[in-house]
Order: C-alpha cells, then structure tokens, then sequence
C-alpha cells in the first residue's frame, strides 16, 4: 500500500511514518521543508514538498497513491486566524487531490459532540465537511486528549504535576474528556485504512477511563510518587486562565488560548464498537502515562509538539535560517584552545547542552532571559529539549531551535525563537583544535542596535564562561 502523510514533521505525523513503514508500507512524506524532518526512513521513504497553505502552480501529489493521511492543524497559531488557515489548507489539499488515484482520505479530528462547540472543535467540524468528496472516500476518527511521551497533552500535564505541589486553578478542571494513549491512536489509523465498511464513515475514538481534568493531574502525581494538592476557583476567567496556562507550563499563550477555549466542553466518544472490530484492547490512563516515560527513559522519544513550527513564536520558513547572514549584521567570537584528545568530550558536551543540564555558566541568568521572553509573550526557557542526548534539525532546545546538527563535524547552529528586536544565531564548531562560538544578531532598527548594546557585558561574562566550562576535562551525566 503506497500511502501519503501530511503533517509528516508534527507530533502525531512523524510517529505514523515510522509506524507505517514498520508495517511495510510505502510512504510519500508530505512537508514543507524535508530538512526539518527528523522520523525514520528507509528505501520505502519519499518526500513532497508543499506548503497547502500557499500552493504553487506546479505542485503535484504522486498519482499513485492509495490512502492520505490529513494530519494537518494550525491550533497554536493565531487565536483569530486559525480557523481560516484550517479550511483554506484542507481545500487546497482536497483540489491536489482530484488529480491522483487515492480511494481514501482518513482525517484525525477532535471529538466535537456538544452542541456549544468550541472555536477550535468548530474548526474541525468545518474541516471535515471540507474535505468530503465524490472522489475519494473520507474516514473520520475523532479522538480528545492523546497521551504519549512528546505529546502536547502530556507535556502540559507533566509541566502543571512536577512543578505545583499545590494548585489554584480554573473550574475547568473538573470537565470530563476521554483521553487516549498514542499507541491506541496508531493502531486506529492504521486499522481504518483501505477497508470499505469504514469508508465515509466516522468514529469517536478513546481510551477505556472517562476522567476530569483534575483526575488526570492526581493520577498522574499519583503515576510520579508525588502529592499534591488542587483547589478549583469558580472566578477564574478564561484570559486568566490562559495566562496561568502559559506562565506554568511550555506552551505558547496563542496555544493556551486555544487550549482554554476547549478544555471548557466534555469530549467523551459516543459508543462505536470499532475497537473491537480491529481486535484492539484500548489501554487506560495509567497505562498510557507508564509507557510515555518508558519512552523517556529510554531515551527514545520520537516526536514532541515542540518541535512543530507551530509550537514557536511564528511560524518562519527556517530553512532560509540555516545560512547565516554577514551584512547588517553584529557579532559575538570566542574562541579557545582544546586538546585534541578531548575533542569527543568536548563534543558531547555541547550535544547536551540546554534543558536539565542547563548551558554551563550562568544559569540564573539564563533563566532570568527565559522569564521575561515569557512576560513578553514569548516561549522561554521551558521547552527544554526532546531527548537529553540527541539534537536533530528542526529540535526545540530551550528557547532556541536547532537548525543544523552535525556531530562529526561537531557543528551546532541554533536560531533564537525569544521575543528580540531582530534574529539572532549561535554557532558552536571545532575547527584546528579549536573551539569557536559564535552569536550573530540582525538587529531591526533602532531598538535592535540598543539592545545588542546593552547585552553586550553579560555576553562577555557568559560566553567566556561557557567556553571554559565546555572544555574542562570532565564527564557529565546524560
């Protein structure tokens, strides 16, 4: 079966690819930019470039295609927009479409049973009524909250449980939903594919445990061997209660908003009996948050909602980032001598740098920087990093994002996503036994000029720091 994936960069996207080619697929990866994606491939692997939200006269989808996966949502974009860009990228996707032979489109949506439907679950009805067509068939699973080590659900919940032994928190948290594990929701999407009795159909899918958004935080405290305690406001707005989403957990405020607006409505499934047609055994909540940090602490996390363009402060084509610019432009180079038997070291080093090992020399000061981009609306410091060992292109790593990663050349580039007046770079490479770090900033105007002035002393301190702190001869955990 030769099958298409759009989102192939995102948080579900990438764990289908690397499903389906396991289950010996042929699969077209459809993104806008091949070098951000990160999943597994092999000799069964291709790729199309497109962006369905500003496509070109000469795109095209193979012909010879047999199911597509619509995994495309723009929910952390702008709070107003997004519902616009949803239906414009599933038109376009539609259109692409009529000139291939797919026989099926499957589409993950959001469980929207409720009659007062939130912007974001409206969004998703409109998109599926989108994307019907006499040209192919449509299946439809909706599923609420999906658990998995990356996930935007878990992370957030993760963020709230491990930080907050004790919680004031909105009266949403006593809504109900249906969570479902990662791993169900594979199964599911690839249990629907090619069979007629799903075809222009749609199902609700979850797992076995109806929970308030309450019980899934004890649960998950509980999962962790931790205690803590929530205690729900009835006079919490839904402004305030996104801001008290943004300023605790990773997740961007647009997200927040987004997030608040839905977590409002019950999204239990209406009984289907598809889980047992597919011989499928959902697992519960507990089950689910067990397996997430296997996953962790394996460090085999696949995918993380991070990583999406989308979870950042906009959404910028990066790959136009990857060169570095010289004019108009102001620098920071340190460099310092290495020994050359330590360069391995010195290497692995600067591939865990970020996250909980922190950036070796003033960490305070970095965390003061991640505190007021998040005053200011941006993502700071709380995204950490997928994996505690590994960076690929296209990674969150704090409040940068990793542009080119190459450990045999021991080249690390990363792009600035905090609030700046302008676009900023930092470079780490080892060249004729030295190691050289580099910042770069494009100031924009005025106040970009002003600002680099006023950053320059504590870069001083800083980086020097960092590049004496980097090449000591000695080990650190990972």
């Amino acid at each position: 079966m030769k099958v298409l994936v759009t989102g192939a960069t995102g948080y579900i996207g990438t764990r289908l690819i690397s499903y389906l080619l396991d289950k010996g697929h042929e699969v077209v990866c459809c993104l806008r930019d091949q070098q951000r994606y990160k999943g597994y491939i092999n000799e069964r692997t291709s790729f199309n470039e497109i962006d369905f939200l500003n496509v070109n006269p000469q795109d095209k989808l193979p012909e010879d295609i047999d199911v597509a996966y619509f995994l495309v949502h723009s929910m952390a974009g702008s709070t107003s927009e997004f519902e616009k860009q949803e239906l414009e990228i599933a038109d376009n996707f539609k259109r692409l479409l009529q000139s291939t032979g797919v026989k099926q489109v499957i589409y993950l949506s959001g469980i929207s049973n409720s009659e007062d439907l939130s912007v974001h679950l409206r969004s998703r009805r409109k998109v599926e009524d989108t994307l019907k067509s006499k040209h192919y068939a449509l299946t439809i699973l909706r599923a609420a909250i999906i658990v998995g080590s990356g996930s935007a659900s878990f992370e957030i919940i993760r963020d709230l449980v491990e930080k907050l032994p004790i919680m004031v928190t909105p009266k949403w948290l006593k809504t109900r939903c249906q969570p479902i594990s990662v791993r169900d929701v594979m199964l599911y999407l690839d249990g629907v594919a090619m069979k007629p009795q799903y075809y222009n159909k749609d199902f609700d899918i979850g797992g076995p445990d109806i929970l308030t958004y309450k019980e899934m935080l004890l649960n998950f405290a509980k999962a962790r061997g931790l205690i803590r305690k929530i205690f729900t406001l009835p006079i919490m707005t839904p402004r305030l209660s996104s801001y008290w989403l943004y300023f605790v957990t990773s997740t961007s405020y647009k997200l927040a908003v987004n997030l608040v607006d839905s977590m409002k409505i019950e999204v239990l499934c209406r009984p289907n009996n598809l889980a047992k047609e597919l011989n499928m055994n959902p697992i519960n909540y507990n089950e689910a948050i067990k397996n997430a940090f296997d996953k962790i602490d394996q460090n085999m996390v696949l995918s993380s909602w991070k990583d999406a363009l989308s979870s950042g402060v906009d959404d910028r084509d990066l790959s136009r980032h990857v060169e570095v610019p010289s004019h108009g432009c102001v620098f920071d180079h340190k460099s310092i001598s290495i020994n050359p038997d330590l360069k391995s070291e010195i290497t692995r080093k600067i591939w865990v740098i970020g996250g909980k090992n922190g950036w070796y020399y003033g960490n305070f000061l970095w965390k003061i920087r991640g505190y007021l981009d998040k005053l200011i609306g941006g993502v700071g410091l709380r995204r950490g990093r997928r994996s505690p060992s590994e960076l690929k292109p296209g990674d969150a790593l704090d409040f940068w994002r990793v542009l080119l990663a190459d450990q045999e050349k021991c080249r690390l580039l990363l792009f600035a996503e905090m609030k700046l007046p302008g676009e900023a770079w930092l470079e780490f490479s080892i060249e004729n036994d030295r190691l050289h770090q580099k910042a770069t900033f494009r100031p924009k105007g005025l106040a970009g000029r002003l600002y680099w002035q006023l950053t320059k002393p504590f870069h001083y301190f800083i980086f020097n720091g960092m590049l004496k702190e980097i090449t000591k001869p000695k080990q650190i955990s990972s």
